[in-house]
């Protein structure tokens, strides 16, 4: 190649270095050039090796939300605006009569009206004021007001604030109680009288063991005027809605509760009431087979993605298609083999050995498909050998789960192992790489210093021949 770029020089006989230059190190460079085509190849490896891992990745927590919803329940009311339910996995499958006489209310008290919102209100005195929770007995209740009643604690501890000069108007009286967030919220109405705005005071928790009592300590006997309230005695404050628990009835069972959210009178089933009954309403709560439908599509899904992947990234290339990335990985193979293994070996213990049985059965792709009508069969006939052929020690819910972990496995896995090895290989080529370009440069350096002193040496050579040349003539 050299002879060739010094014949097609220049005619005067003086070399292009530069161009000759480069071609020779075109060639240098060619070691080069192929490891850094294998160093692209493994890269490409490992970003395939990642896409595996976020596959297996979803393919385990579609196994584990089939683990959990496989135990879920359904509970279906025969009418929502009386009462909605949610289940979990300890609900018992059965249809419950309902009835419910009265609901959970939290109470609520309001202040004596002020001509303004934002007008001092007192002298300013520091003032205490104490909030304690608890119940209120006997008596009786007129136009908001307790006459002969006592008011019980619950034990809860009490809350207080401090009302001064920073804050001694209805608004910050108002935000001085929300911020503290002790369990009383406070906001200010307008009932468009002559002293409109009114401070309303609601326990955040409902049931009659969370009425109020608010007491005062302190110097701004205005303050106290205002917010005293004790049912057993002063009541500076009106109140307007009583605290009361919810009643109902399960089955003919009573039940009292202090929110309409109530979470022990069914096991395993949470209940919110929304209004009274006047007949009794129906809750039926029954194994949740749309959920568990679902869950089994989301394995089926992720096996096929998963498994779709593993066969066009290891394929062989032909004269149509081109090689997947990880075409011949010995690795993928075994990660191809387990998984038919896991699937192929059948579950003893019960009555179903295979998932074919339950309708999830392979295709003539190697992909899997579901039968709903078969799954449901066995949901509602037979579910505890369907919870052994996927939950149990031995099932195949559990031998896929152990087999994700193990090729996720950060220090041992499948995966880690490989792109480690990947990496590792790199990093050598890298090395290499370097070491070579070094090389490299102190070539073109001896090339570039060897034919410019022969450019010179022609040069001379050309300026002797032009002055003999002339002589002569």
């Amino acid at each position: 190649m050299a002879t060739s770029s010094v014949a097609s020089s220049s005619a005067s006989g003086v070399l292009d270095v530069q161009s000759l230059v480069a071609q020779l190190m075109a060639v240098e460079q060619q070691p080069v050039d192929k490891l850094n085509a294998q160093v692209t190849s493994y890269q490409a490896k490992i970003s395939s090796w990642g896409t595996l891992s976020g596959l297996v990745s979803s393919f385990q927590s579609a196994i584990a939300a089939l683990n959990t919803n496989l135990q879920a329940f359904a509970a279906t009311p025969s009418d929502t605006s009386i009462f909605t339910a949610s289940a979990t996995s300890t609900a018992v499958a059965g249809t419950y009569s309902l009835s419910v006489s009265q609901l959970a209310q939290a109470q609520n008290l309001v202040a004596t009206g002020q001509t303004s919102s934002t007008t001092a209100i007192g002298n300013g005195t520091a003032t205490t004021v104490t909030f304690d929770f608890g119940s209120i007995s006997g008596g009786t209740l007129s136009a908001g007001t307790y006459t002969g009643a006592s008011f019980t604690t619950n034990g809860n501890g009490t809350h207080s604030i401090t009302i001064d000069s920073s804050n001694n108007t209805l608004a910050g009286i108002r935000d001085a109680i929300n911020t503290a967030n002790f369990g009383v919220t406070a906001t200010i109405v307008n009932d468009g009288s002559g002293t409109p705005y009114r401070l309303a005071l609601t326990s955040a928790n409902s049931g009659v063991n969370n009425s109020l009592k608010i007491s005062t300590s302190g110097g701004d006997g205005t303050i106290d005027s205002l917010l005293a309230y004790d049912p057993a005695g002063v009541q500076n404050l009106n109140q307007t809605v009583a605290a009361q628990n919810a009643n109902l009835t399960v089955n003919g069972i009573a039940i009292t509760s202090a929110s309409n959210k109530v979470t022990d009178a069914i096991q395993g089933v949470t209940l919110t009431l929304n209004k009274i009954t006047t007949s009794p309403a129906s809750l039926t709560v029954t194994r949740d087979t749309g959920s568990i439908n679902t869950a089994v599509s989301g394995v089926i899904s992720a096996y096929n993605a998963l498994s779709s992947q593993l066969t066009s990234r290891s394929a062989y290339g032909s004269s149509t298609t081109t090689a997947g990335t990880l075409a011949g990985d010995g690795v993928v193979r075994a990660m191809q083999d387990q998984l038919r293994n896991l699937f192929n070996t059948s579950v003893s213990g019960g009555t179903y050995s295979s998932l074919a049985q339950v309708g999830v059965a392979f295709q003539v792709d190697g992909s899997l498909k579901l039968d709903s009508t078969a799954l449901n069969n066995a949901i509602n006939n037979n579910f505890s050998g369907l919870n052994n052929l996927i939950t149990s020690a031995a099932g195949i819910g559990t031998r896929l789960n152990d087999w994700a972990a193990s090729v996720l496995s950060p220090g041992d896995g499948l995966i880690a192992t490989r792109t480690s090895s990947l990496n590792s290989s790199i990093k050598t080529y890298n090395t290499r790489i370097d070491q070579m370009n070094a090389r490299l440069a102190t070539v073109r350096q001896q090339y570039i210093t060897q034919y410019s002193n022969l450019n010179v040496l022609l040069g001379s050579m050309n300026n002797t021949s032009a002055y003999l040349s002339r002589q002569l003539g």
